[in-house]
């Protein structure tokens, strides 16, 4: 059976199982619409992964319950059967769990715990609502999104690869800070009120060549008058290599909604999570989509912003430092077109996603 870390609510209200794992871009959208479930009488409970970031976000929160659960990687072998093997087990166990629970529905944002869940939830003539953050759908969401109830998306150019499910565009909802009426100052780093600042992150996982990129760069852009507050991740081994007063480094920073507000320009890849993020701030941007993503989706996401003039889009493998700091000099030098580009984030912006998922979702699961 799942393992539940604290017990379960009332069963008076809707009982929904909420199945998210792994990264940020998976988690911190399931948490803000989970939120706004609660606000509307929902009891959630979780599935995750053992040791994953659920296991540390959650908890506090909803009852977690967790299955072992790995997606498929590389050619078919042993390693296929036995992920097979897993997700076999944990449909069954899931099964079990929404059946003991007496569960109204399940919710998942993708990734490979949505499989079971999903498969389970149908199984028992439960509804289930997915929600697919990227442009380009991952592969679970294409396989599986027939047997959902709907699937809600954060890109409208999501729609056209998912032609035999259900879709509705709501965005991707936010953590609640980004949303606060007014935006919220910035105390820590403290960063002096005038000069531009360069605001680097990778996403929940940081990105290392991204960051080797902004070290040697970082020189010449502090020459040009410009702070830089640097969120490396925890595995760069690197991240002390350069120090500069200007230059402001941690693995983590907790004030990101208001470091984006204050940004004059921000350099991070192309998951849907800090696109969305970049959109509600309306903050301009220069994107390095992670080339290994699956099917090179964070491309596709980047492309949605190019196109829309709120971003330019580098590849990784063909940008040197050189080349990012001249551009980035040449945007620092333009403040109009920084002030277009900000303007064109914020026409791509979804402020009340989590409300409008949220909505969904009660409605597919009180009306089933």
């Amino acid at each position: 059976m799942p393992q539940a870390s604290t017990p379960a609510a009332s069963a008076s209200s809707p009982r929904l199982l909420v199945a998210a794992s792994g990264t940020g871009g998976h988690l911190f959208p399931a948490i803000a619409t989970a939120e706004a479930l609660r606000h509307e009488g929902f009891t959630i409970e979780w599935l995750g992964v053992p040791d994953r970031l659920e296991t540390t976000l959650v908890p506090d929160h909803w009852p977690l319950h967790t299955v072992r659960m790995a997606g498929f990687q590389g050619r078919p072998g042993l390693a296929t059967l036995k992920t097979l093997g897993q997700f076999g087990q944990a449909t069954v166990q899931v099964r079990r769990l929404l059946k003991q629970g007496k569960f109204d529905g399940v919710f998942t944002t993708g990734g490979y715990i949505a499989a079971p869940a999903i498969i389970a939830a149908r199984s028992l003539g439960l509804p289930a609502v997915l929600h697919e953050s990227n442009a380009l759908p991952g592969k679970v969401t294409r396989w599986l999104s027939p047997w959902c109830t709907v699937v809600a998306l954060g890109f409208e150019a999501a729609r056209s690869y998912l032609p035999k499910a259900e879709t509705v565009v709501v965005g991707t909802p936010v953590r609640d800070d980004f949303l606060t009426p007014e935006p919220l100052a910035l105390d820590d780093p403290a960063v002096p009120d005038g000069v531009p600042l360069i605001v680097v992150v990778g996403g929940s996982q940081g990105a290392v060549a991204v960051n080797q990129l902004v070290r040697a760069a970082a020189p010449a852009w502090i020459n040009a008058g410009a702070w830089i507050v640097h969120q490396t991740g925890s595995s760069d081994p690197d991240a002390d290599s350069y120090q500069h007063p200007h230059y402001i480094h941690r693995p983590f920073f907790s004030s990101m909604a208001a470091l984006m507000n204050r940004a004059t320009l921000a350099i991070g890849r192309a998951g849907a999570g800090t696109l969305t993020e970049l959109a509600i701030s309306r903050t301009p941007a220069v994107l390095i989509p992670y080339p290994y993503a699956a099917e090179d989706h964070q491309t596709v996401n980047a492309a949605v912003f190019t196109d829309a003039a709120a971003a330019l889009t580098l590849p990784q493998g063909k940008t040197s430092a050189a080349q990012l700091q001249a551009l980035v000099l040449d945007l620092l030098a333009q403040p109009q077109r920084l002030t277009a580009m900000a303007t064109a984030a914020g026409s791509l912006a979804a402020a009340d996603s989590a409300t409008k998922l949220a909505n969904l979702i009660q409605q597919v699961v009180l009306n089933r």
